[in-house]
């Protein structure tokens, strides 16, 4: 198995210098981000995570930190509460590990034959409940605004007949089934099943729902001066956290003659970075990197409060019908 290498860990650690004080790592997975702050300087870290297997193979190494690293089960959505205390930084990494998709039994990716589950955690229904399970129209409206696939109803369509015949139970016959009625893929392409299994993946984790909660619950955690890094892997979750943190930054304005400014609030984000990429090296080193795009900011003294999801850029898909 290949080692699971931090995506863009360097430029965390250069923009949010110097790093102490106690941080969220509310996406803990193989432990890189928190073992990476650590050594740069972090006093304590929690690594939270609501893939319980994460904690038993970090039980290897986890004892040489002490008290400075503490694990918790749980979603990224409560981490203000499970970290238990006030934090100078979180980092998120959103989307799938490396170390998931390297497990063929746990069914996230069509390189490895495995059952079809795609669940981060251990409880909920699993892909393929809702492969076998949801209407033919749920089943396209997920793979088109999670997966961005404009052959999504054709998709569904050769899903719901193939499982009239018999119930779809791995990723490898999913993969043929969408193999099938897509066009071969052209030399440097990606394979066509890869933004159905990014829009089941999705709607089986609640993922923008988990997103929009979590970067609220950041907000609420970070102490003022506190650093928030979040590191995606597509453009659907990097508008999500764009607009936010630009929401959060506004300082009002931008009435005209026709329409009122709206209510000026004191910015709860300053110190915003543009999208950061990662370099030539770190992508030929790890090319998990190539797609990630990083988003800082820095925590101000307002109080924190809800945000308004509907400026968010949420996909249109109401995960409330599965």
């Amino acid at each position: 198995m290949a080692p699971h290498i931090p995506v863009l860990l360097s430029s965390i650690i250069a923009e949010c210098a110097p790093i102490q004080g106690l941080w969220i790592d509310g996406t803990f997975g193989a432990g890189g981000y928190a073992r990476g702050l650590l050594a740069a300087g972090a006093d304590a870290v929690v690594g939270i995570d609501r893939d319980p297997t994460v904690f038993a193979m970090a039980a290897e190494w986890a004892d040489e930190y002490g008290e400075a690293l503490h694990l918790v089960q749980g979603t990224f959505s409560d981490l203000d509460t499970l970290a238990g205390a006030p934090a100078d930084g979180v980092v998120l990494d959103l989307g799938v590990s490396s170390m998931q998709l390297d497990q063929a039994e746990r069914g996230f990716s069509f390189m490895r034959d495995g059952p079809l589950d795609m669940r981060m955690g251990d409880e909920g229904m699993t892909a393929a409940d809702v492969v076998n399970d949801a209407p033919e129209g749920v089943l396209a409206d997920i793979i088109y605004h999670y997966g961005e696939d404009r052959a999504s109803r054709r998709i569904a369509q050769a899903i719901v007949e193939a499982r009239a015949i018999s119930r779809i139970v791995t990723t490898g016959q999913l993969a043929g089934i969408v193999q099938r009625v897509l066009p071969r893929p052209k030399p440097g392409q990606s394979n066509p099943a890869t933004r159905t299994f990014q829009g089941l993946r999705i709607a089986v984790n609640d993922e923008f729902g988990q997103l929009a909660l979590g970067l609220e619950a950041a907000e609420r955690a970070l102490k003022p001066g506190g650093w928030l890094a979040v590191v995606s892997f597509h453009s659907l979750e990097d508008r999500v956290v764009k607009r936010f943190l630009q929401s959060r930054s506004s300082k009002g304005g931008g009435g005209n003659r026709y329409a009122p400014a709206p209510d000026a609030e004191t910015p709860r984000f300053t110190d915003l970075s543009k999208g950061i990429v990662a370099d030539h090296r770190e992508v030929d080193q790890n090319p998990r990197a190539r797609s990630a795009r990083l988003r800082i900011a820095r925590r101000t003294d307002a109080p924190a409060g809800p945000s308004d999801r509907k400026a968010l850029g949420l996909p249109k898909f109401d995960p409330g019908v599965l």
